[in-house]
Order: C-alpha cells, then sequence, then structure tokens
C-alpha cells in the first residue's frame, strides 16, 4: 500500500473529525503496533490540526503469548500503571487492531486468556468473573479499527493487495467524503430503530435455525461507524430467559486465536443446553461453562453494511455484514437494557441471504439478507 494512498488519508481524517471529534486542547491516545505506521501516521497528523495533541502508545505484538505462555498467575493478572496512567490522561483514545498473526494465542490455555481479560479490581489485580471493574473517573469516547496486515488477510482467504480492498470498499474510504456515507446509513438504521420500537418477539427461520426470543423494552442500539470503524449494525440486549430453538450459525467466528466453525446451539428458556461445532467444539464447551452468564444471550443485532460482501474470520467486520442476523453469549451492553453478565461477550454469526427470513410480532422484517419492511 502506498503510504500517500488519499483513502488512508481520508481514513485518518475521517476517525479524527467523524469518529472521535478532536476538539482543540484534547489529548488524544492512539493505540496500536508498528505494523499501522501508515494510518498512525497520518491520524497523528490530523489530530495535530484538529488543535489536539496526540499521544501514541505503541505494543510489540509478540510479547503477549510469552506472557501468556510463561508468566505466573500472578503476572498474567497484573495490570501495568502506564494504562491507568494513559486513561486518566487522555480525552479520546482510538486503537487500531494491527496483529501479524490473529491466531498466535491458539494453543494456550483458555483459563489463562480468561484471567488476563478479568475486570481489575482497585489495586491493579484482576477482579473474579463476577466483580464489577471500578468506575472510570471520566468518559473517555473511543474507537476501534483494523489495519490490514498479512496475517489477517491470510486468515480471510486473501491477498493483502485484495485484503486492503476489501478494508477500503467496508469503511466506504473509496468515497470522498466518507463521514457523509456514514451518516446517511446511521439515519437509514435510525428509522429501522423507531420502526422496532415497542416490537416484541424476533422469530429466525433458516437452514438448521429456528430460534424466537423477545426485545420488548430493551432499545436498539445506531451502531454508525462513530466507535466501530467500520460499523453498520443495530444491536440489543434480548430477555434473557427469552431464547428457545435452535440456530446454527454458519460463519467462521475466532476468539483467543482459536477458530470455530459450523455453530450450533439449541435454547430453552433463555439457556444454551445444547451445544456443537463442526470445528473447536471443545473450545466452544469450554467458554460455555466459564460462568452462569456465559449460555446466555447478551446481544441480538442485525448487520446492515453491504459494502461488507463476505466473512473474514474478524468479528469487527463480519457481524456488520448486510443481510446477517449475530448474537452474542455473555455480556450485555447496559444501554440496552440487557442485564446479563459474564467474562465473555462472543458474536456469532447466522448468514440469512439464502432462504433465511426473521420476523417481528408476525411481520416479515427481513427476507434472503434484504430489509422488507418499510420504514
Amino acid at each position: 500500500m502506498a503510504i500517500t494512498d488519499p483513502r488512508v488519508i481520508r481514513w485518518a481524517e475521517t476517525l479524527t473529525h467523524f469518529c472521535l471529534d478532536v476538539q482543540p486542547g484534547e489529548i488524544v491516545g492512539i493505540l496500536s503496533t508498528p505494523l499501522a505506521e501508515p494510518l498512525i501516521r497520518e491520524v497523528y497528523r490530523s489530530v495535530l490540526q484538529a488543535g489536539g495533541y496526540p499521544l501514541v502508545a505503541l505494543s510489540l505484538p509478540a510479547l503477549r503469548p510469552i506472557l501468556l505462555a510463561e508468566g505466573s498467575t500472578e503476572q498474567i493478572g497484573w495490570r501495568s500503571p502506564f494504562d491507568h496512567v494513559i486513561a486518566q490522561q487522555i480525552d479520546k483514545r482510538l486503537r487500531i487492531s494491527a496483529d501479524p498473526n490473529p491466531l498466535a494465542l491458539a494453543t494456550i490455555d483458555p483459563a489463562r486468556q480468561a484471567h488476563h481479560t478479568a475486570p481489575p479490581t482497585t489495586d491493579g489485580k484482576r477482579a473474579t468473573r463476577h466483580m464489577e471493574a471500578p468506575s472510570s473517573p471520566k468518559y473517555i469516547r473511543w474507537c476501534g479499527t483494523l489495519w490490514p496486515t498479512e496475517g489477517s488477510a491470510q486468515l480471510a482467504g486473501m491477498s493483502l493487495g485484495e485484503f486492503e480492498e476489501f478494508v477500503f470498499a467496508a469503511c466506504f474510504l473509496n468515497h470522498e467524503d466518507p463521514a457523509a456515507q456514514w451518516m446517511a446509513l446511521g439515519a437509514q438504521q435510525q428509522r429501522a430503530i423507531d420502526w422496532l420500537r415497542g416490537k416484541d418477539t424476533v422469530h429466525i427461520i433458516a437452514e438448521g435455525t429456528d430460534l424466537t426470543l423477545r426485545v420488548g423494552g430493551r432499545t436498539f442500539i445506531n451502531s454508525d461507524g462513530k466507535r466501530n470503524f467500520p460499523s453498520g449494525e443495530f444491536f440489543t440486549g434480548p430477555i434473557e430467559d427469552s431464547a428457545h430453538g435452535t440456530i446454527r450459525f454458519d460463519i467462521p467466528s475466532a476468539r483467543d486465536g482459536r477458530i470455530v466453525r459450523d455453530v450450533r446451539l439449541t435454547f430453552a428458556e433463555g439457556k444454551v443446553v445444547e451445544a456443537h461445532a463442526a470445528e473447536g467444539e471443545e473450545y466452544l464447551r469450554t467458554m460455555l461453562d466459564l460462568d452462569e452468564g456465559a449460555r446466555r444471550l447478551g446481544e441480538f443485532a442485525f448487520g446492515n453494511n453491504f459494502g461488507i460482501t463476505r466473512g473474514i474470520i474478524n468479528t469487527l467486520y463480519d457481524e456488520k455484514i448486510g443481510g446477517t442476523i449475530h448474537m452474542a453469549l455473555g455480556e450485555s451492553y447496559p444501554e440496552t437494557g440487557g442485564l446479563n453478565h459474564s467474562a465473555i461477550h462472543w458474536d456469532f454469526i447466522c448468514d440469512l441471504r439464502r432462504g433465511g427470513e426473521v420476523t417481528i410480532d408476525g411481520i416479515p422484517f427481513l427476507r434472503d439478507g434484504k430489509f422488507i419492511v418499510a420504514w
């Protein structure tokens, strides 16, 4: 990728102004790895031009596997005071994922990884799965995006050049004004959310899928690119004991460096009572037994980014594919009204573009991957 590619400049400017709305005098934390240098450089420049103060924190991807494989339980659970200092100082945070090998943690014990990612206690150590993290002293507006690397391209089954073009299209960066495209998408999604207000029963039908759940009284959130970039989804927290039936998630998912494929879950009274996967079933079952909330749904969502045309085994992109729905096992987002708690939030995607249908209170809403309700 040429470092002067205008789409990288658009990317940086969109992150700075549309996503983070950087104002003069604000400190902007930019967290990434050296692999994302072209985008880091342009964001740095854009933040300066906006009157902000860019603070770059780079990590080396090779260090985390060493910690998780060789560290003691105490070392794995320790949180660096550097993280706390940055959180205290910055006003906005941008995380640019740029991993040379998305599967680098595939051989690490899942329990060690769960201990590493558990919320912190006030003394800097890690909390148990059921303990909430201490309140942040201030709200930090944040955004996350993905810089294309050889590793992520390989996982997606593309050359690096093909993957770069895929990323540009998904982020609307081929348009002269990407922010205008995101605002238009956000307005469309808001019309869908307005229509869904007051509705209750969701019924999903597809090959291997016949599942109902309820969303009455819960809030749908419009994810329009300001936090996840790219985005293009609207999501809520389903009523915790409402999911009933079976669903097949046919788009592969990766978590903690492990891939699971063709996941089939059966729910009764909101809880997973049967789970199978063509690949990664043992790991799936380990995560389901992590805590009480891991077997219940924390999220239900519609993907609405039709610039993302296929799965790449990366949740940031795959859950936004237009014409899909996704559900997350585990932790709910409190802004949706969801009440489920867990140490995990694991998204699974169901492709409805070939014969799938969603009805809302008996009204056809999505068929063959196309929204059919006039908003």
